[in-house]
């Protein structure tokens, strides 16, 4: 089958790519707005894309032409941002801080998450979180005018002790974080199932027997 993304509307391209490029890491972003109060939504377009500096990017879907969510009007006023990772021990109350509330409501409060103070920038990041990365705005790219990537360069990492396996070395016990990760529509998956594949040296590659 043959989609040709000329032909179809914005809404058809997005069943398309999210039902196709999965799974998605899920960036449960926390801001401040002026008055300090604090935010937190959840993202699944968001990757990391560098070391050095160490980037990472997330999409902002505007609720309209005109009216931009509270996470993009935050991150453009305080030129920071906290991105929290989603673990199968929040998932559910990621899943509160998913609902459109308005402006006047703390995501916090209704879906019972404590901020920590963060140690480089003023916005604070999500207690219950096992991993957080405080960021600075590098740029914010637009996309149409519905979208907008929000790209930030990471200042530091709070990681529970738990799966550190070695600090010096920044050894990370991945599989016990037990992340969770968006698929299609509304359809999540626990990343419980790992496997091992090493990249393969090429003088020991044979196409003779890379396929059998």
């Amino acid at each position: 089958m043959y989609f040709d993304f000329a032909n179809h509307t914005p809404h058809e391209r997005y069943k398309l790519l999210s039902s196709t490029v999965t799974p998605r890491p899920i960036a449960w972003v926390s801001t401040m707005d002026a008055n300090g109060q604090p935010n937190a939504a959840p993202f699944s377009f968001f990757n990391v894309f560098a070391e050095d500096p160490a980037t990472l990017g997330f999409a902002v879907n505007h609720r309209s032409d005109t009216d931009r969510k509270d996470t993009g009007e935050n991150v453009r006023l305080q030129k920071e941002f906290v991105v929290n990772l989603v673990t199968d021990d929040t998932v559910e109350r990621m899943n509160i801080t998913a609902i459109e509330f308005g402006p006047e409501v703390d995501e916090f409060v209704a879906a019972g998450l404590t901020p920590v103070a963060s140690t480089q920038i003023r916005t604070p990041r999500i207690a219950q979180s096992s991993v957080s990365f405080e960021c600075t705005l590098m740029q914010i790219v637009p996309l149409g005018t519905r979208r907008s990537l929000v790209i930030g360069n990471v200042l530091a990492m709070h990681i529970s002790d738990h799966v550190v396996l070695d600090a010096q070395r920044c050894l990370i016990d991945t599989p016990r974080l037990q992340m969770v990760g968006r698929m299609h529509g509304h359809h999540y998956v626990r990343t419980s199932e790992i496997f091992n594949m090493p990249t393969i040296p090429v003088d020991t590659w044979n196409p003779k027997t890379a396929t059998e």
